[in-house]
């Protein structure tokens, strides 16, 4: 039996661990670290998850076609347009959008400056919302042609107010229709389609003077064709048409295209088909992948003729679209629907009769050198105010015919001469119809041959 007399040791007490200082003081501080820790996720994870209930993002990428229109938006000065309303923006962070084009024929260089909102986060209040617009700049994916690194624009706003984004939507669209108003937007095809610098004011379709009738009979053909659509539909028949303007350069055959495209309220598609590392396979996607309400334009057509060579076994067709590739792109199995197409040439001769078969080319015209009613009709544009008794106008015209430059009666013309020769004459003798009377022998065409091959500096060797 136990002896009852000897007791047993006792067990050290917990009191007694926590009144030692290094213990107390090591449990207290993990004690505190786990709780903290602990703390710290239950907030991020609350944050977390009230973000997710209260707030709402947008995010618009660069390759978005609304992209540019909500930094117009964002841009906006107050107040400067009826169709914001209740907005106040609060973007104090700009960056400046510099656009330099080309001195052209249609008009000069010009330079034209415009603002957007800086790369970071701002705060705006649009109606009843305050919204934090974040525009950032990725650092690793960049355009494939351009090397511009991609970016993005985020709208964070309460959910309750989710709504707001389709108002602001509606209002940068608003604002970009009104902008391009009287305008023509030009895009260039290379790895997609970009527009072609600012839009250009549309070119009045009175303004191009072809040969009686030949207008006319183009535009009454090409609305006939918008109005058609179910047509087409109904009889199982790809809705799509073609043109092709052919004849010598300065005929006016670009510039009626541009003419039509403004009266259509269309955006005009232009394709090189000599660009380097224009293929078929990304001629074809640009030809399924059209902007909308837009005429497609192959300027020069018989380019693409330079190289008719097959595809080699590495898929790669050299640096121009083949012939097979162009009728592809034009009428083949993946060819778009809703198209209306242009081509041009200068060299109707080198073109392949299976190019312009109907349903490739549906309207053949010849736009060519000028003729005794355009000269009238130019005339009358010029100097109708001030030849109010049309004597100037009839001096004009017999002295083109008795040059030989315009065809009269039965006796066809000597020389070939443009519609931009004429006006390029009647530009240099602006309100001075006398003066153009006067210079009709410099639209001659010269030959421009050296005197001698002494005089250019050739040496003939003797015999």
């Amino acid at each position: 039996m136990t002896d009852p007399t000897k007791t047993a040791k006792p067990f050290l007490p917990l009191d007694t661990l926590f009144e030692n200082p290094v213990f107390a003081g090591g449990i207290g501080l993990a004690g505190l670290g786990v709780a903290a820790q602990i703390g710290r996720k239950s907030v991020i994870r609350g944050a977390s998850l009230i973000k997710q209930r209260l707030l709402v993002n947008l995010e618009i990428s660069k390759q978005d076609p609304s992209y540019p229109w909500i930094l117009q938006w964002l841009a906006r000065p107050r107040a400067s347009n009826s169709i914001i309303t209740n907005s106040l923006t609060r973007i104090h962070h700009l960056s400046m959008r510099t656009i330099q084009s080309k001195a052209s024929q249609s008009g000069p260089a010009h330079t034209k400056f415009s603002l957007e909102p800086g790369f970071g986060k701002q705060i705006i209040q649009h109606k009843n919302a305050y919204i934090s617009v974040s525009r950032e700049k990725s650092a690793t994916a960049v355009h494939l042609t351009t090397g511009e690194p991609h970016e993005t624009v985020t709208f964070t706003t309460l959910y309750a107010f989710r709504h707001i984004f389709e108002d602001i939507f509606d209002e940068a669209y608003r604002m970009a229709q009104k902008a391009q108003e009287g305008k023509t937007i030009m895009y260039k095809g290379s790895m997609g389609w970009t527009p072609l610098g600012e839009a250009r004011r549309k070119r009045p379709l009175h303004s191009v003077i072809l040969d009686e009738g030949v207008k006319e009979r183009i535009v009454d053909d090409v609305k006939e064709f918008l109005r058609s659509r179910q047509w087409y539909v109904d009889r199982g028949i790809p809705y799509r048409r073609g043109y092709l303007l052919y004849g010598q350069p300065g005929s006016g055959k670009s510039s009626f295209i541009q003419a039509l495209a403004g009266e259509l309220d269309f955006g005009i598609a232009l394709v090189n088909l000599s660009e380097r590392g224009i293929t078929d396979d990304k001629l074809g996607a640009l030809f399924t992948s059209l902007p909308p309400r837009t005429l497609i334009l192959l300027e020069d057509a018989d380019a693409a003729f330079s190289n008719r060579r097959q595809v080699g076994s590495d898929g790669y067709s050299g640096s121009t679209v083949t012939f097979s590739g162009l009728l592809n792109a034009l009428d083949g199995v993946a060819a778009g629907e809703e198209r209306i197409a242009f081509l041009t040439t200068n060299h109707i001769e080198r073109l392949d009769p299976a190019l312009i078969r109907p349903g490739r080319v549906d309207m053949t015209v010849r736009i060519g050198e000028a003729t005794r009613y355009q000269a009238a009709e130019m005339w009358k544009r010029f100097y109708g105010d001030i030849d109010e008794d049309e004597k100037g106008q009839e001096t004009f015209l017999q002295r083109l015919e008795g040059l030989g430059l315009v065809a009269f009666g039965e006796k066809p013309a000597k020389s070939k001469i443009s519609t931009a020769a004429i006006q390029g004459l009647f530009q240099f003798n602006k309100d001075n119809m006398d003066g153009a009377i006067g210079m009709v022998e410099g639209l001659i065409p010269k030959r421009y041959e050296p005197e001698s091959q002494e005089s250019e500096g050739i040496k003939v060797a003797p015999s």
